[in-house]
């Protein structure tokens, strides 16, 4: 196992009564691209801010490599925040120059590496535009140039995806993929379930202030056990809440995914389906991030450390 790169030691945070983050407790391992979810509100902006410095925790500690966060080591760290932190009269290219040379490059180093970035994430005909003339689709392209054009030894993302269309969603995990293929621990937000679960090594899932899971998909929902979907086109509605061992997870015009308790029969199940008429699907499921999360967020919540 790769030994953890950036370390969040039980940190928490308060404001006033309310409890922003209760111990919070996770790792991204070198080379790592590592899904951070919740609910808005959940905790996972102010863990990122944390992380970087911009925010203190009452308690608790991050470490890279093992040791303490310094100013030093958050001159390595690449941040890409959800608001955009862009200076909005400024051209592309010399808002990227002027960050990669506050990072410490040189400024041929710095033109180059800006260069590189605008051409890797399809801003060339845009490099000499004020960034507030930009679609918002391109801008968050350029807030993410701003977060790589120092060559980051971590990067920490919040919403990178948010209003990218798909071709610029293509764009970014690869730029993502490749960073993480470098050794470089990649954490980053998103509401977009399905593509955290496609591209993340591991997922971490935050609720209320509280790390309420952590793991690859594959090993959370190892002993959740898998749904059963089954289509039935002349079924009323509800038909399924009655079995026994069977919880309705969704249901949606014919289609029903339930979710069987251990030893329930599924060919119960079946008959009682066939007992309202035919039934086009009858298969099983493996649960999904967007179930789990979904499990996470409504499942009943403790009371406050």
């Amino acid at each position: 196992m790769t030994d953890p790169a950036l370390e969040i030691d039980s940190v928490s945070k308060r404001y006033g009564d309310i409890v922003a983050l209760d111990s919070v407790t996770f790792d991204v391992r070198a080379g790592e691209l590592f899904g951070f979810v919740g609910s808005n509100g959940a905790g996972k902006t102010t863990t990122m801010r944390i992380a970087l410095g911009v925010l203190a925790a009452d308690s608790g500690e991050v470490r890279f490599d093992g040791k303490p966060i310094t100013h030093q080591t958050r001159t390595h760290i690449g941040y890409m925040p959800e608001e955009r932190g862009l200076y909005p009269k400024m051209k592309v290219l010399d808002q990227l120059v002027y960050l990669a040379e506050l990072h410490g490059l040189t400024s041929d180093e710095a033109h180059q590496s800006a260069e590189n970035w605008i051409g890797r994430l399809g801003l060339k005909e845009r490099r000499t535009e004020e960034v507030q003339k930009l679609s918002l689709g391109n801008q968050q392209r350029v807030q993410l140039a701003a977060a790589l054009v120092h060559d980051p030894n971590v990067l920490v993302l919040d919403e990178p995806f948010s209003g990218l269309d798909p071709i610029a969603v293509d764009v970014m995990t690869e730029v993502l993929r490749e960073k993480a293929s470098t050794g470089v621990p990649v954490i980053f937000s998103s509401h977009q379930l399905d593509l955290v679960e496609r591209l993340c090594d591991r997922v971490g899932i935050i609720r209320s202030g509280r790390m309420v899971a952590c793991g690859s998909v594959a090993e959370l929902t190892a002993d959740a056990g898998s749904l059963l979907v089954v289509t039935a086109p002349h079924a009323p509605g509800g038909w399924a809440s009655n079995l026994p061992g069977v919880r309705i997870v969704s249901e949606r015009d014919a289609t029903v995914v339930l979710e069987l308790s251990p030893g329930t029969d599924d060919q119960a199940v079946l008959t009682a389906a066939l007992n309202t008429g035919p039934v086009t699907e009858f298969s099983r499921r493996r649960r999904s991030l967007t179930d789990l999360f979904r499990d996470a967020v409504n499942a009943p919540e403790r009371a406050p450390a």
